[in-house]
């Protein structure tokens, strides 16, 4: 065990043992409730923050933290949150997390908790499905529910006033919101349900893009990211994945590539290399670097679960991954390195 600096903080690395070579380190490390102190084996959003903490949302067992060593449980029961379903997960500028759960949206700034919900705010819905910064400092949360209809919206909340959008009152093609991205020009990009498509919002007009007037391939989208080169990549449930340039649409589905399935779900990272990786809801992991495919499964690897959640990469190039049945993995080629934070 040996002693180095990350960010201006003293971690500790765990290489295996004290004395383990960087090749004798195990490449997949998997948390779950039988091993960890992990609350639930369904893991939705993750998120580090600056001191390099791993907050981990779960399905029905509220919120995890993990510092690389121990666990702390944030839960109904024992703290402010509102709801143990935790579906999205946010850090602002001042390393204050923000939380949407199943019954509204959390702020908590490591002491106290303060709760939004469409009784006190103008919080469309209390279902808060993602969340999202843009450079302005504004919080954009989007709301509804994956698979059903009625209710929903988008809302941007400034710390102070908020603004509420639907389809009565703005271009917003859907209330259903699912993904959120900011790209390098300030635009909010908004990815939304089934024919509802794809809307980019830049603070004046709204701009959709569907099955019907573009090559977007059908289905919800739960996942946006965009690239060094400033494409975006779309993640559908039932029509694989796409990269948008700007005026051209690409697809890869499992008929014209080695993408293992078409249903993704929120599972979209670039890591340092500018490889993407692709979670998908049955066919385990992809790894794309612009030409070849690499995919990880339970029979090839040690991911435990081949539907995946959620997928962040983080500066040691560790690929966190949250599953559906498996709990939390982590992976990185040559052998994960886990940091600690100082305690």
């Amino acid at each position: 065990m040996k002693t180095v600096l990350v960010l201006g903080l003293v971690v500790l690395l765990v290489i295996g043992s004290a004395v383990a070579a960087s090749s004798q380190t195990p490449e997949w490390i998997v948390y779950n409730t039988d091993n960890s102190e992990l609350p639930h084996h369904q893991v939705i959003a993750l998120a580090f923050d600056a001191q390099g903490n791993l907050w981990i949302g779960t399905n029905c067992g509220g919120l995890a933290r993990f510092n690389g060593r121990t666990w702390t449980v944030y839960n109904t029961d024992n703290s402010g949150l509102p709801h143990d379903q935790v579906l999205a997960l946010a850090i602002d500028d001042q390393g204050v997390l923000w939380v949407g759960t199943g019954d509204g949206l959390a702020k908590f700034d490591g002491e106290t908790w303060t709760v939004y919900t469409t009784e006190n705010s103008g919080l469309p819905s209390n279902h808060v499905l993602c969340l999202a910064f843009d450079e302005q400092g504004n919080l954009w949360i989007g709301t509804g529910r994956f698979y059903t209809s009625g209710g929903g919206g988008l809302a941007k909340f400034d710390g102070k006033t908020w603004a509420v959008y639907t389809t009565d009152n703005s271009g917003l093609p859907g209330n259903q919101i699912l993904a959120l991205a900011v790209d390098l020009e300030g635009n909010l990009w908004v990815g939304t349900e089934f024919r509802d498509g794809v809307a980019k919002f830049d603070g004046d007009t709204w701009t959709a893009y569907t099955q019907d007037n573009s090559d977007l391939p059908y289905g919800p989208v739960p996942a946006l990211t965009f690239d060094a080169q400033g494409n975006l990549w779309v993640a559908t449930y039932g029509g694989g994945l796409a990269k948008f340039d700007g005026e051209t649409w690409t697809v890869y589905n499992i008929f014209n590539s080695e993408l293992p399935s078409n249903s993704l779900h929120s599972g979209l990272a670039f890591d340092g290399q500018g490889n993407l990786w692709v979670g998908t809801g049955g066919g385990g992991l992809a790894k794309f670097d612009g030409e070849t495919w690499m995919v990880y499964n339970r029979v090839n690897s040690g991911l435990p679960d081949n539907f995946i959640y959620i997928l962040l990469i983080d500066t040691q190039g560790n690929t966190w991954i949250g599953t559906h049945f498996g709990g939390l993995a982590v992976y990185r080629e040559g052998g994960v390195i886990l940091t600690r934070v100082q305690e």
